[in-house]
């Protein structure tokens, strides 16, 4: 493994022990096992690094979930709906990190228009991949009605969710709980 990839690899691990604010050059390139200079040389500067590593890591999850989201040959979909909310909420539970690491990236997108633009395209990919996941279709089959429908409320429901959990896991609902909301809450659309 090269630099790069090492960097890389080390601001993964400390997003995920440090979060993205409490993560220093130095952090990362002890992590790494390379110089601190190594940062600026391949990705100008910590934040850049940081912002890549947290991509890949939602990147990455993004992919598993929808690989552990396969519906069931029965085709409930029901049961798949509320295996995938207990799926979140254990992921919350599970990773609490790597989801405040993705809270703090919001609000550096704040102060970043680059990061601001990186971070949109992002939001954007995961209403696409929430809308195929539900749908059980492929990423370029959704059609855009949907992503903007179903995709933009899963990840808005899924977001509210992952705040609630962080806040206070103890009391945050559970995915029972949160398919009664969504049944309840049906009513009114009608």
């Amino acid at each position: 493994m090269g630099n790069r990839e090492a960097l890389l690899v080390g601001a993964k691990a400390c997003l995920r022990e440090k979060g993205y604010d409490r993560s220093s050059i130095r952090d990362i390139a002890t992590a790494a096992g390379v110089s601190s200079a190594a940062i600026g040389y391949h990705y100008g500067s910590r934040e850049a690094l940081l912002n890549q590593a947290l991509f890949e890591i939602l990147d990455e999850w993004g992919d598993a979930m929808g690989r552990a989201l396969v519906p069931d040959a029965d085709g409930s979909t029901e049961r798949d709906f509320a295996r995938m909310w207990q799926s979140l909420i254990d992921d919350f539970a599970a990773h609490p990190d790597l989801w405040l690491a993705s809270v703090e990236l919001f609000m550096q997108a704040q102060r970043q228009p680059g990061l601001r633009t990186a971070l949109a395209g992002g939001t954007a990919q995961g209403r696409r991949g929430m809308a195929a996941i539900l749908e059980g279709v492929p990423e370029d089959q959704v059609p855009e009605h949907t992503v903007r429908s179903i995709g933009s409320v899963q990840l808005a429901l899924m977001s509210g969710l992952m705040i609630q959990h962080l806040s206070d896991p103890a009391t945050a609902p559970t995915a029972e709980e949160v398919l009664v909301g969504l049944r309840a809450l049906a009513k009114f659309a009608n």
